[in-house]
């Protein structure tokens, strides 16, 4: 098992990851319920406002899991969440998973987070890789997680039915080894600065 106790302040050029405060409950509230959000993240679950703030306020005590706010530095606002969960003893893996709402979208704000939380866990942990789903109707975020040196692992077909259509889920893996391929030009690319110095 993984231990992810800490939580760190991840900064880069255009954003900040951060763990949750009390206050960006209300930021994620208007993500969680936002059209494009649902239908990306292929949400059915009615919006329950106590459990969400019951859910935001306890992610900094969790130590298998990291989850941690999006902000966007120039505006100093909440705009998404970075998530790394769902341990894989088996393959010594986890999942990553990232959700931009209507205020953080078109920014470049999902890849640089994107590459912020990965080179963290890969440089804090030995995990052996992340893993990740995504709709086929997402290709924005397929190009970002390409980009990243996700590849694409198996597909599952027929995965979500929205608005009466199937839609297949594409599942990815990037290896600690296609990261450390890929580090140098990616965090080059965006600047990266964590704890004051640069990568």
């Amino acid at each position: 098992m993984i231990n992810l106790k800490y939580k760190p302040v991840l900064q880069g050029s255009k954003v900040i990851l951060r763990p949750f405060q009390a206050d960006d409950i209300v930021a994620m509230e208007e993500c969680l319920k936002d059209p494009e959000v649902l239908k990306l993240t292929g949400s059915t679950s009615v919006f329950d406002k106590e459990l969400v703030y019951h859910w935001y306020n306890t992610r900094n005590e969790q130590t298998d899991r990291l989850d941690l706010a999006i902000v966007d530095k120039q505006r100093n606002l909440v705009v998404g969440e970075a998530v790394i969960n769902e341990y894989e003893e088996e393959k010594h893996s986890m999942n990553y998973r990232i959700l931009i709402g209507p205020k953080g979208r078109d920014l470049g704000f999902g890849s640089e987070a994107t590459i912020l939380i990965v080179d963290y866990i890969f440089q804090n942990t030995d995990l052996r890789q992340l893993t990740l789903g995504v709709y086929a109707f997402n290709p924005r975020a397929q190009r970002v997680y390409e980009k990243v040196g996700f590849l694409l692992d198996y597909i599952e077909k027929d995965d979500l039915e929205f608005e009466g259509e199937m839609i297949d889920s594409y599942n990815m893996v990037l290896s600690r080894e296609n990261w450390l391929r890929r580090k140098d030009e990616l965090t080059d690319y965006i600047k990266i600065k964590i704890y004051g110095g640069i990568i």
